[in-house]
């Protein structure tokens, strides 16, 4: 039996070209050859099992049509199970850094757990945690309290990733996103969202936003087994594809995440790797697309040890980005690169940096060494400090800078997790004095963003998802103040989270990957806490920052290399004057 499509409608889908442009697909499904004949269908979940004198035999491949090519074989000799197929139209190209983890399993005996022997391993129990386990296992960062019913909005936009027509397996079928290195994704289709509806791009999402997050925690809150779904096969995709699985790069580029493929162009030959030959520079990942959060959780509930491996490896990839003694400028300077804070052109708060630390807090989390936890306490003291003025491009230049939530959002989950650890020191006041100086300056200024469209280049429904991230670092405010400052942060999350929840719904797209993923991960706190922030617990005494706390200006090594560069060049003319000189006069 070969796999050799998925067998949807779409199975000739441009996804699945080939490093020479073409679609080498033999045909649709499967086709089954025996001594009897030959059948064919378009997607198998088969079970083989073999009397053999020595007792039963019984082989299952979970997925195995959506992973295709697949086979299984049988003679006299012996069972073969296909995993990359020899017969399947092309060969088979794993690429630099990329890695594919198989499954199957082999009963030897009787099955005694299912009647139909391994129907367990195809069609398997999930479990269910009570809610409220869930909150006093503080799963979820900032979701420890414990929890009544969702905003009903809130659950009518997450609930459209199930939709049997507009969600996301629906949009899997669409774009036929399946085969070995395809299943588990999402497709992009908001990069589509200018192109004539025959004729979209092909796109791949790479867990941008962390789906996998909001899938895990939307499976942890409600129960629903298809949430586990679609986190666990994102997840299983991650954790083999989309990250690059390499020591022989540069150390910017090694064990990192590559982003979604470009945007506004076809992924072309591509696969996952971000950029294709036309269109596009090249590149490679950096900190600004740095997900663990979702690996974690996925460990956490499968106990999957890739995820955990994944996560941790992302954590100390930050730390190796930065780490000026893995550069080749390292002979003239071991100053920190600043590749781990950096976001679109300048060094601050925003999502490269912001992404850097929660990554080490997870890699904190699941390792316990230190030295993660270190280098995210070292990444908010160089990006932001008390008493530094919040500048007006935060709010003014809004393509430039609009991802300083991104970086608040990542102080509210430090200071979550170093409460927990019951490390209420002077590094805690001071991420929570720069959260709150902020917040203070967003009550004042922030507005939507479509409230000023002039100022951004493609003013879509995406902007109106992102300003979930102004609710979430409100509510993040209001749990580490009290009296008016807690009513008036209250106040601004509800504001934020309403306008999106509301505004979204009425707009064209909204029901895109990238606004949905934004109200799963961005949302899940306001969604669960809105209207009952003043009721908080009263914040946690932490001790006060330095008297002294100041951001010194951050120099990153390559600057500093060049300036030390330019002065042994000057030296170095002074020398060679010196010595003219020197032979003139004698």
């Amino acid at each position: 039996m070969l796999q050799a499509s998925s067998g949807g409608d779409q199975w000739q889908s441009r996804t699945h070209v080939t490093r020479d442009a073409r679609i080498r697909l033999p045909f649709r499904g499967y086709r089954c050859h025996t001594a009897e004949g030959t059948w064919t269908g378009d997607r198998a979940t088969p079970v083989l099992s073999v009397q053999a004198a020595a007792g039963p035999l019984h082989v299952a491949v979970p997925d195995f049509w959506q992973n295709f090519p697949r086979a299984l074989a049988l003679d006299e000799a012996a069972v073969t199970i296909g995993l990359f197929p020899d017969d399947a139209g092309d060969v088979h190209e794993l690429q630099g850094g990329e890695q594919k983890t198989h499954t199957f399993v082999v009963a030897c005996g009787d099955d005694p757990v299912s009647p139909q022997p391994l129907a367990w391993c195809l069609v398997p129990q999930r479990f269910r945690i009570p809610i409220d386990q869930v909150a006093r296992a503080a799963a979820i960062p900032g979701l420890d309290q414990p929890l009544g019913e969702p905003d009903p909005a809130y659950t009518s936009l997450a609930d459209l990733s199930l939709d049997p027509d507009r969600g996301f397996v629906a949009k899997r079928e669409r774009a036929d996103e399946y085969g070995w290195r395809h299943f588990g994704d999402l497709p992009a289709d908001h990069e589509s969202a200018f192109q004539p509806p025959d004729r979209p791009f092909v796109s791949h999402y790479n867990n941008q936003y962390d789906a996998v997050a909001g899938f895990a925690c939307q499976f942890l809150l409600t129960g629903d087994q298809r949430w586990w779904r679609l986190m666990d096969d994102l997840a299983r995709h991650v954790y083999d594809i989309d990250v690059y699985h390499t020591s022989d790069d540069k150390a910017a580029y090694n064990h990192g995440l590559f982003w979604h493929t470009n945007h506004y162009v076809d992924a072309g030959t591509s696969t996952h790797r971000t950029y294709p030959r036309v269109g596009s520079a090249g590149g490679g990942p950096s900190a600004e697309h740095n997900y663990n959060l979702g690996l974690m959780l996925h460990y956490f509930l499968t106990g999957d040890p890739l995820s955990r491996e994944t996560a941790i490896a992302l954590g100390q990839w930050v730390i190796d980005m930065d780490d000026g003694g893995l550069t080749p400028l390292r002979r003239l300077s071991r100053q920190p690169t600043g590749l781990a804070d950096y976001t679109a052109g300048h060094h601050g708060p925003g999502r490269g940096v912001g992404h850097s630390i929660l990554a080490c807090i997870v890699a904190h989390r699941l390792s316990g060494e230190r030295r993660f936890l270190d280098k995210a306490e070292a990444l908010i003291r160089r990006t932001a400090a008390p008493g530094d003025p919040v500048s007006s491009a935060y709010v003014d230049d809004i393509e430039g800078y609009w991802s300083y939530t991104a970086f608040l959002q990542a102080l509210g989950v430090y200071l979550d997790h170093k409460i927990s650890l019951g490390e209420c020191d002077a590094m805690a006041g001071w991420a929570r004095s720069v959260l709150l100086t902020f917040a203070r300056f967003m009550t004042d200024h922030e507005r939507p963003y479509l409230e000023r469209p002039d100022r951004l280049e493609f003013p879509t429904q995406t902007w109106t998802a992102q300003d979930l991230r102004k609710a979430d670092v409100f509510q993040w405010a209001a749990r580490h103040t009290d009296g008016a400052d807690r009513d008036r942060f209250a106040e601004r999350a509800t504001f934020f989270f309403d306008h999106a929840t509301t505004a979204l719904p009425q707009m064209d797209g909204y029901t895109f990957t990238r606004p949905i993923v934004l109200v799963l991960t961005q949302g899940i706190r306001c969604g669960w806490l809105v209207g009952r922030l003043q009721a908080l617990p009263p914040p946690v005494t932490l001790a006060p920052p330095p008297a002294t706390a100041r951001r010194s200006a951050f120099v990153p090594q390559r600057t500093h290399a060049v300036r030390r560069l330019a002065m042994l060049a000057a030296t170095g003319v002074l020398v060679v004057l010196a010595v003219v000189i020197w032979w003139l006069l004698s």
